[in-house]
């Protein structure tokens, strides 16, 4: 088995045709998929189109497909009159190349004007009945920005891993506001509750119509593709996954 220090290092080349807003909301292919399926389920919604996409070298990628025509696997969205764009990443990036891509984002973020990241996430943690719900982890600046009107608590002590911890560490030292939203996820795949805790936390902090009814309607569209991605992220190897060490 080829060990981590010699693996090769993994690069990451985002590519657009639209500029993107001063808000990027994003959400990843991870445990339990809620970020994926709600960042899915509002490009459905708000009537985004695609205006540009990632892509990985030195990284195993899947080229996903809908009746026939493939798509790139990490695509952004956007639309003229709403100030979001929206990152859908449905590859899984293992942990080893987890600080390239989030840099990657980050440095297109500084040469585009984006002033804001949102991550939407889901977490396999244990928890009892009344912790089903959206909690964050966020910059003083996102904040103020974002969560003083709103009764989103933060969460109690733990640690960022991945993707998200080496965006959030930009914004500790930086003027990019910054804010994870996470809720714990349980093991079926998508797990919709936590998508619609997701989806309603997005609508109240960014001020946004969406209609949550057709949502369990457009898991079940999407429920096999779903599961595949799953099982991908599952069966990765645990130096594959970051560590879930946040606690509520």
């Amino acid at each position: 088995m080829t060990s981590e220090s010699h693996r090769p290092r993994a690069t990451f080349e985002i590519s657009h045709h639209e500029e993107p807003s001063g808000t990027l909301l994003a959400g990843f292919s991870e445990f339990g998929l809620a970020g994926l399926t709600a960042v899915n389920y509002l490009v459905e919604q708000l009537d985004l189109e695609e205006t540009g996409h990632i892509t990985a070298e030195q990284l195993p990628a899947i080229t996903p497909f809908e009746n026939g025509r493939p798509r790139h696997h990490t695509r952004l969205f956007s639309r003229s009159d709403l100030d979001l764009t929206i990152l859908v990443g449905e590859l899984f990036v293992p942990v080893w190349a987890a600080d390239p891509f989030a840099t990657a984002i980050l440095d297109w973020t500084v040469e585009h004007g984006v002033e804001e990241i949102a991550v939407l996430s889901g977490i396999p943690v244990p928890h009892g009945p009344d912790e089903h719900r959206v909690f964050s982890i966020a910059t003083d600046d996102f904040h103020e920005k974002r969560l003083d009107s709103t009764d989103i608590p933060g969460m109690g002590r733990g640690f960022l891993d991945g993707v998200n911890a080496t965006l959030v560490a930009r914004g500790l030292d930086t003027s990019l506001a910054t804010g994870v939203f996470v809720t714990p996820v349980h093991a079926q795949t998508p797990d919709v509750e936590a998508a619609l805790r997701l989806i309603d936390a997005v609508r109240d902090v960014y001020g946004l119509t969406i209609d949550t009814d057709p949502l369990e309607a457009f898991a079940e569209e999407v429920g096999e593709y779903y599961a595949e991605l799953a099982q991908r992220v599952e069966s990765a190897g645990d130096r594959e996954r970051p560590d879930d060490r946040m606690y509520m």
